[in-house]
């Protein structure tokens, strides 16, 4: 049912919010650090682990995928504004690098993009 795939998903966040505090607390600062990281780590294995040994049924895989692709896009969006907040509060040494690492980013699309069509041209694929 779509029900234990919403379940395992939980489970995985609750315990990679676990671990992320606890990582927190060992390194001394308030907060959560990575715990979404760990539950999606801790997510991937349990895919695996359920696949392995073929308890992975359809519906449980319709609910996994359904909450993780609404969930992702969600807690990178807030992830991305709470790293906006802290560049703007870190003063303009963090709101310059931070700009110029988007720049260099920027510049570096068409340079990947022609050493991507230069191997392929090469290995005959296009």
């Amino acid at each position: 049912m779509k029900i234990y795939g919403v379940a395992l998903l939980v489970f995985c966040f609750l315990i990679g919010k676990y671990l992320g505090g606890l990582l927190a607390e060992l390194i001394g600062i308030s907060g959560d650090v990575g715990g979404v990281g760990f539950a999606m780590l801790l997510l991937m294995f349990a895919n695996g682990f359920l696949k392995r040994f073929s308890w992975y049924e359809v519906q449980t895989k319709a609910g996994v995928l359904f909450w993780s692709s609404m969930y992702i896009p969600v807690i990178v969006a807030m992830a991305a504004t709470r790293n906006v907040h802290a560049a703007i509060s870190g003063g303009w040494t963090a709101l310059i690098a931070g700009v110029a690492v988007t720049l260099v980013g920027f510049m570096l699309v068409p340079l990947l993009s022609k050493i991507r069509t230069t191997k392929q041209e090469s290995d005959g694929t296009i």
